[in-house]
């Protein structure tokens, strides 16, 4: 499979996400706002590096509500889930009855990995994804840019587009994102309920994005 191919994909994989999300905005409830009917259970996607360090910025931002919390990583990440086991464990502190689990699926591309095994390893995390979207059924799904985040939303719209449950997609751009955006927000700018970018040259350039300055 060359390059070519995998590019394809990606657009393919996006028009049909795409289509996804124009259903469930018709069949959606346009009222509905998260906390306003009691807790929201919250599914964060969180990437190696920089990436995690962020998205627990923004989790310690919200309001106890948002409980519970359910994390997911890649199966390779080495480093997030004691980042986030430690995070927790400050916030259970102030609040005991905290709760949040984490939940490993396998990577969707490794960096650096080529087009053609990346097709194939995404798909392999959309199978592992649907069943635990599916199982857990969050009211929101909070990601930050990891690849791991496209199967994970994927899933979300999926749970959507079936009438199961309508989930909120709140995908915020990494602040090293100055002028363009990242593949995965690209792919998920259309799809996203909300879309935070924290540079206002991207803001101009991506008129549906909220931009609040610095929030991470």
């Amino acid at each position: 499979m060359s390059p070519l191919t995998g590019i394809l994909f990606g657009i393919i994989l996006a028009v049909f996400l795409i289509i996804l999300r124009l259903v469930i905005v018709v069949k959606s409830d346009s009222t509905f706002r998260p906390g306003a009917k009691g807790p929201v259970c919250s599914l964060v996607v969180a990437g190696s590096g920089g990436h995690t360090t962020e998205i627990l910025r923004l989790v310690d931002s919200l309001s106890p509500s948002y409980s519970p919390r359910h994390y997911v990583i890649a199966n390779t990440d080495k480093m997030s889930e004691e980042k986030i086991r430690t995070f927790e464990s400050t916030k259970a502190h102030a609040d005991p009855e905290s709760k949040f689990t984490i939940h490993r699926i396998p990577r969707s591309r490794e960096v650096c990995q080529s087009w053609r095994s990346s097709v194939a390893s995404t798909l392999n995390a959309l199978l592992y994804s649907v069943p635990l979207v599916f199982r857990l059924k969050p009211d929101m799904v909070l990601c930050n840019g990891p690849g791991t985040c496209i199967p994970i939303c994927a899933a979300g719209l999926l749970l959507g587009i079936l009438g199961l449950k309508k989930v909120l997609i709140v995908y915020v751009e990494s602040i090293c994102r100055v002028e363009t955006l990242s593949l995965s927000g690209k792919i998920l700018y259309p799809l996203s309920t909300y879309f935070f970018v924290q540079w206002a040259a991207l803001r101009d350039k991506y008129p549906k994005s909220i931009f609040l300055g610095r929030i991470v």
